[in-house]
């Protein structure tokens, strides 16, 4: 999504009123790394939440600094091995390859115990519940069902694909006493594991819906099913973002932002036009 462009056609009158509202004011008062200037962390090659200047994510910082009278500054930042990693990172110290961090960062999954384990952020604004799920092939692969024997066992036949080093693989691989191993794709990314699928090459793929309703397009040929089988050690989380813990009053006012975007239908929009269907924490 483009950001609107005409705040920079206005007369200079109407720059100076602009200048005087309620956003603005509050925004020259914020935690900011350059004054007038917001800047958004996200991940590198993560379609389709960022990737190369695009993706909900990277419309969703340009949006939240719009909102709160800022230009975007929108930075992708490779993963670590970790989560804890990507918050020092991306949030409150800087990578160590010399890049400075965010002043806010996107896609932190809003979880209490994980909060209480990294206290130098603070973790706020949950905006999509993100689930896993299942994409697949109906001729070939029934849909799954409570039972993780029951939905997984033709995957002792079929073969599966899922994302490596990713919630998807580490279940596959360890499910029914490892029996799935031998049918499981890896592949650098959900995008690569689904057009392995259109072409017959796997069954199925296993992910985030997100990225599985991203990668599908729409293609009514794929069944995509939700799991909700007790063997996940998870299988939703909110995503939300993370500021320095001492920044309380730029959470306050990204957390005004949001919800302005969720009343108006903005963030609705921005997570449509990617091709992912918004679900509400």
């Amino acid at each position: 999504m483009k950001i609107d462009r005409r705040r920079f056609l206005l007369t200079a009158g109407a720059l100076a009123v602009l200048a005087a509202s309620p956003a603005r004011a509050a925004a020259a008062e914020l935690e900011l790394q350059q004054p007038g200037t917001l800047r958004v962390a996200v991940y590198a090659n993560f379609a389709p939440w960022s990737a190369t200047g695009k993706g909900i994510e990277v419309a969703l910082g340009r949006a939240l600094a719009e909102r709160l009278g800022l230009q975007a500054q929108v930075v992708e930042f490779p993963a670590d091995e970790n989560m804890n990693d990507d918050l020092r990172n991306m949030v409150w110290r800087g990578h160590y390859l010399g890049h400075k961090p965010g002043d806010v960062m996107l896609h932190v999954p809003v979880d209490a115990r994980f909060a209480a384990g990294n206290r130098q952020v603070k973790i706020f604004g949950p905006y999509h519940l993100e689930t896993m799920a299942l994409a697949r092939l109906p001729d070939r692969v029934p849909a799954p069902e409570r039972s993780v024997d029951a939905s997984f066992a033709v995957f002792e036949k079929e073969r599966i694909g899922a994302e490596l080093d990713s919630h998807a693989s580490d279940f596959l691989l360890q499910v029914m006493g490892g029996r799935l191993q031998p049918n499981v794709s890896h592949f650098r990314t959900v995008v690569e594991a689904v057009a392995a699928m259109k072409h017959g090459e796997i069954a199925a793929v296993m992910g985030s819906r997100s990225e599985l309703e991203a990668a599908l397009g729409g293609d009514a040929a794929i069944a995509l099913d939700g799991l909700t089988m007790p063997e996940l050690r998870v299988t939703s989380w909110p995503l939300g973002m993370a500021v320095k813990a001492e920044h309380g009053a730029l959470a306050e006012a990204l957390s005004g932002a949001l919800a302005e975007l969720q009343r108006a239908g903005e963030l609705s929009r921005i997570f449509a036009a990617h091709g992912v269907q918004l679900r509400t924490p």
